[in-house]
């Protein structure tokens, strides 16, 4: 008992972390479970949808009252082919709408009820009841911070003289969308050079997406990728002010681990930096943190970080396991566990011990409540998860929810 104690003292001398929170009968979130969307809301699990082709993690509305989701369906028009639907759902009258027979990337607006979604190249606005045509020729796309506008993103093209780069724009749009004009009406933002990299690790620069604002707007960090296979095992971290002038590549990364994030409030990005796809071998996957303009890493020798998530601006929790060649056996795939690190002190700890033949994967912190959440599976390829919760340091871990493959919590 006296070790526990001093355990848990210690803990909250390396890692302070405050604790108000809200009870937890009040967290909502939406999650797939066996192909369906549901919800869980006062404590209770809700079916939403019965077709089992729900793909892709919903998406909360700015207020909460609202989810979007995609659904997999034989295409209207082209025989053995699929389609993939936009529908939204309310969550309080159970109003289920489609939005759009066969698009994606769909996102709210972050002020209002309005939702964005490419089809086929072009960038649509829907509200509810009929949609809108705003740009062409977009490859991706995010909403500017204050919801009147977009950063939009041409990909490259290949010519006799190889590919051309990815272009940056920004569109704005008011309240009469029916009165913006779909071809032109864009400001450049910025021509991505040929190639990106760091020193002599370079690639073409075909793609630019993952578009993310920093908390203070004055940075955006974005994903350069090559053609899609090259993409598979290199692409590039990037940054660039929001003025379009000061663009910096940070470092190379790979999909198939955490998405880079900035940090709750202050414009510090985390990432996983390390070129090769998983099935190379668990390795060269390193944890860093930049701070404009200071950077540093926190992956031990031996080890790789598969994700993370921040917590406060100065501590972050990993999903972290010893670096292993890769087995199409999935039971010699190393488990990994989760640990609390302080960038400030870079003091870091275990903070979970799982069970054999079972890792702990994708944290995710839950502000509202302050809870660390995560999946715990027999391996980074299982989609039968159990969530579970605990506090920041891991402490009180029990089990919560079972079955789950993706899960998004809203948070205002």
């Amino acid at each position: 008992m006296i070790r526990i104690l001093f355990f848990a003292i210690a803990l909250l001398t390396i890692f302070p972390i405050t604790t108000f929170a809200i009870d937890e009968k009040n967290i909502k979130a939406g999650f797939l479970r066996d192909g369906n969307l549901w919800t869980y809301m006062n404590g209770e699990e809700k079916q939403i949808t019965s077709t089992g082709k729900i793909i892709a993690k919903p998406i909360w509305s700015h207020d909460g009252k609202w989810l979007i989701y995609q659904n997999e369906a034989l295409s209207e028009f082209q025989k053995d082919e699929s389609q993939f639907e936009v529908w939204a759902y309310h969550v309080e009258n159970g109003e289920k709408k489609r939005i759009y027979r066969d698009g994606y990337s769909p996102t709210w607006a972050p002020n209002k009820n309005i939702i964005a979604f490419n089809a086929r190249g072009i960038l649509n606005i829907s509200d509810f009841s009929q949609f809108y045509n705003i740009a062409t020729g977009v490859n991706n796309y995010t909403w500017l911070p204050d919801g009147g506008g977009f950063l939009l993103s041409s990909a490259g093209v290949l010519r006799p003289d190889g590919w051309t780069s990815a272009i940056l724009f920004t569109k704005k749009v008011n309240n009469n969308y029916k009165d913006i004009i779909l071809f032109g009406g864009v400001n450049h933002f910025f021509t991505l050079p040929r190639e990106v990299g760091i020193k002599d690790n370079k690639i073409m620069a075909v793609y630019a997406d993952n578009f993310h604002f920093s908390p203070s707007n004055k940075w955006i960090s974005f994903i350069v990728s090559p053609t899609a296979s090259w993409a598979m095992d290199s692409n590039m971290l990037c940054v660039i002010s929001s003025e379009g002038k000061n663009f910096e590549v940070l470092d190379e990364i790979i999909f198939e681990v955490g998405k880079p994030k900035w940090a709750p409030s202050n414009d510090t990005i985390a990432y996983i930096a390390g070129g090769g796809r998983i099935v190379l071998g668990f390795k060269n996957k390193s944890l860093k943190v930049r701070e404009m303009p200071v950077s540093g890493s926190f992956t031990p020798s031996s080890y790789a970080d598969l994700d993370f998530d921040w917590i406060t601006n100065q501590s972050i929790v990993s999903s972290r396991v010893k670096e292993k060649e890769w087995s199409n056996d999935f039971s010699k795939h190393p488990l990994p566990s989760l640990y609390l690190i302080n960038i400030e002190t870079k003091k870091q700890i275990q903070i979970t011990n799982p069970p054999g033949k079972y890792g702990d994967y994708n944290p995710i912190y839950i502000d509202p409540i302050k809870k660390l959440v995560w999946f715990r599976g027999s391996s980074i390829t299982d989609l039968d998860h159990t969530l579970w919760k605990a506090n920041p340091d891991g402490t009180k871990a029990e089990q919560w929810i079972k079955n789950v493959d993706e899960i998004a919590f809203y948070d205002e």
